[in-house]
């Protein structure tokens, strides 16, 4: 996204007090058939910060995130974005009202271009529908222009601008996360939820989303990030979240987490 749309979703969330948590779970809980893959966890996530949420493999990390962004119903509590209760909220309802979340393995669009896998991300283009296509490119073709402009924004600023008709499929992993991203930023969110943002991406890529992060932080963007990777979480997380068989275990800085003698002893050594 081009800082002026951030900033432009930064400015309409404002309407909600900034003492305001963006983002608040209660309580929430998911099964499986028994399970407790998420156990009770609540947290609130301030705005225009990055916040972190750690813990070992088989955690809940991933499931809780997806329970945040709608991918996965809760099995009990609730979800609070921007004040408004949207625990029964489907994840479009969510996308559409700011909160988006990219997932842990790439998702690209592989025989589309990396443009049109911007491209498809977009919100409010006429021909979108079937009357839109009826009524014929007089009628969308303005919208067209402009997601493309805006694509293209989002490409130059991450790097990407000379690949934009080559096929994702052909991408590299990193490039494939930092596709996954622009996507999520066509979508204009409040609040971006990443899953393992950096995972198997070469460390010069690594560094590039680093620097894209900071910049969206910058910008007011709000963003919760799960991430094994602790040295990313101590340099990007301005607070960290810790999650161990489903439930809320630690919080605060990764300095102060590193003092707690529990969770170094379980969950940060090395």
């Amino acid at each position: 996204m081009c800082s002026v749309a951030v900033r432009m979703s930064v400015r309409s969330s404002m309407a909600v007090s900034p003492e305001v948590p963006m983002l608040v779970a209660e309580d929430v809980h998911r099964q499986f058939e028994g399970i407790h893959a998420v156990d009770g966890v609540s947290l609130e996530v301030p705005r225009g910060k990055i916040t972190g949420l750690i813990g070992p493999n088989g955690a809940g990390k991933s499931t809780f995130l997806a329970v945040l962004a709608g991918t996965l119903p809760a099995s009990g509590g609730r979800v609070v974005f921007e004040g408004e209760d949207i625990t029964r909220l489907p994840a479009y309802g969510r996308a559409r009202r700011g909160l988006v979340r990219t997932f842990q393995l790439p998702s690209e669009f592989a025989r589309l271009t990396v443009l049109e896998n911007l491209l498809v991300a977009a919100p409010k283009n006429r021909g979108d529908s079937l009357f839109g296509a009826l009524m014929g490119r007089r009628y969308w073709i303005q919208d067209e222009e402009r997601l493309v402009d805006e694509a293209r924004r989002l490409l130059r600023r991450f790097g990407m601008g000379a690949k934009e008709s080559d096929y994702a499929g052909l991408m590299s992993g990193g490039q494939k996360r930092l596709i996954e991203i622009m996507r999520a930023l066509m979508l204009h969110p409040r609040c971006l939820l990443l899953d393992e943002p950096m995972s198997g991406v070469h460390p010069r890529i690594v560094e590039e989303i680093q620097h894209y992060l900071e910049s969206l932080r910058a910008e007011g963007l709000t963003i919760v990030m799960v991430e094994h990777e602790l040295r990313l979480v101590e340099q990007l997380c301005d607070s960290v979240f810790v999650m161990a068989q489903g439930k809320l275990i630690g919080s605060g800085t990764m300095a102060s987490l590193r003092r707690q003698r529990e969770i170094v002893d379980a969950y940060l050594v090395g």
